[in-house]
This record gives C-alpha cells, structure tokens and sequence, in this order.
C-alpha cells in the first residue's frame, strides 16, 4: 500500500480516507486485510488522529471493520451481500429515474433543463462504456463512479445520492477481486452507460426501464457464476465463494 502525493494537513481527514478507498477499489488492499492506526500513520507520515477519524468515516461507510482489540479490517462481502446491494440498488435507482424524468408534474422547461445537464454525464457514459469494452478496470470504476454520482445530483436529494454512491462503492469492492483475476472479465464489465442517457435525453421510458432491468439483470448474472463456483477468489486459496457463509 503505497501513498500517492503530499497530504496537506487542511485536508487530511478526506485525502486518507479518499487514498484508503482508491487502495480497495484497485484491489491492493484486499478483503479481510488487517491494520491499524499506526501504520498508516506511518504510511502517510501524520499523527493519528486525522487517520483514526478517516478510517472511522471508512467504517461507517461499511468499507472497513473496526475492532476494539485488533485495529481495522477491510470488509468482507459474501456473495448474498452482493445480491442485495444490487437488488436495493436497483430499487433506488428505478425510483429516482422515474421521479426526475417522467413525473406528472414535470414541465418542459424543467426537462429541458435536466437534458441540458446530461451533457457532461454523456461524456462520462462514453469514457465508462469505452474502459468496460477495453477491459480498464481502473478507469472504467472511476468513470461509472461519476456518471451515477453526476446522474443523480439531478434529483436534487443528497442523501439519496449519497446512499447510492454507497452502496456502488461496496458492490465495485466486492467484485473488485474476481475481475481483476479472470481472464473472461471484459464479458461481465457492463457498458449500457451511454444506452441509459440516449433513452433519458428521447424520454423513452420504456427504453429507460429496459437499460435499467438489464444493468441489474447483467450484475446478477454474474453473481450466478460466482455462487456456481466458476470462479476463484485469488486470496482464498481456489475455494469457492459460498454464498451464506460469512467472509466468503
């Protein structure tokens, strides 16, 4: 785990909780990996008090888990974790397209609006869907990232959005690890980001619907073939992920 860049001291706080999660994301801390306050601040060359309060902030984003005894382990998802994340995922998201784009009391000029904003979220469609066909792990996270954050500031409802970047950043953890370790993994990177935002800027709803359900259809799937155990978690031995156990 390796520090990138100074860290000032007026953001310290955000800028290691910000590196820490770059860190799980990219898969260089894996699940179930142990440290504590300490060590990352020596990592980062800073007291421990803006590292305990970040890791803190970590927790409660259900990134990390904290133990009294032992320090801070980056959370284990199980495959039925999974499930749900995308299942409530899904929920929110359906709730929140229909609200914004296809409510009754919507008017033109309100949509119009709302278009004129989709600009620079096409743009993030188009680097996202481009990284998934390209296999980029890498960008592709940080581009799906910002295309469903920017997506939803249109809702105007921070907590609503913040909540969904949550439960996207646990999903992308938990699969983090496996795609980064299969062969097959360009197949399962999904790419309708660009679909999404044709059907919203038309209004399609139906078109709109239909990229959703596959998006969630797509996500499943693959967690289908993780429980039929055809695939290896790379830091489980060539076990194979049991969808109810805990930690698997």
């Amino acid at each position: 785990m390796g520090a990138s860049g100074a860290v000032t001291r007026s953001t310290l706080r955000q800028q290691i909780a910000d590196a820490l999660r770059d860190e799980v994301l990219a898969g260089r801390l894996q699940p179930g990996r142990e440290f504590t306050v300490k060590q990352i601040a020596e990592q980062y060359g800073v007291s421990a008090t803006p590292v305990r309060e970040a890791l803190f902030d970590l927790s409660a984003q259900g990134l990390l888990e904290s133990d009294q005894h032992r320090g801070f382990r980056v959370r284990e998802f199980t495959v039925a974790d999974y499930r749900s994340l995308v299942e409530a995922r899904s929920l929110v998201i359906d709730g929140v397209v229909r609200g914004i784009f296809f409510g009754p009391s919507l008017s033109t000029a309100q949509l119009t609006g709302y278009r004129d904003c989709l600009v620079p979220v096409r743009r993030r469609a188009q680097e996202a869907a481009r990284a998934a066909r390209g296999g980029d792990l890498d960008i592709l996270i940080g581009y799906d990232l910002r295309f469903w954050r920017e997506l939803g500031t249109l809702v105007g409802n921070a907590y609503i959005n913040d909540f969904l970047h949550r439960l996207r950043v646990q999903a992308w953890v938990f699969a983090v690890p496996y795609l980064r370790h299969d062969a097959r993994a360009r197949d399962w990177l999904w790419h309708g980001h660009p679909d999404l935002v044709a059907a919203i800027t038309l209004g399609d709803h139906d078109a709109v619907r239909a990229v959703l359900d596959d998006y969630s259809a797509h996500a499943l799937n693959w967690a289908d073939r993780l429980a039929a155990g055809e695939l290896e978690h790379p830091g489980r031995g060539g076990q194979e992920p049991d969808p109810g156990a805990p930690g698997a």
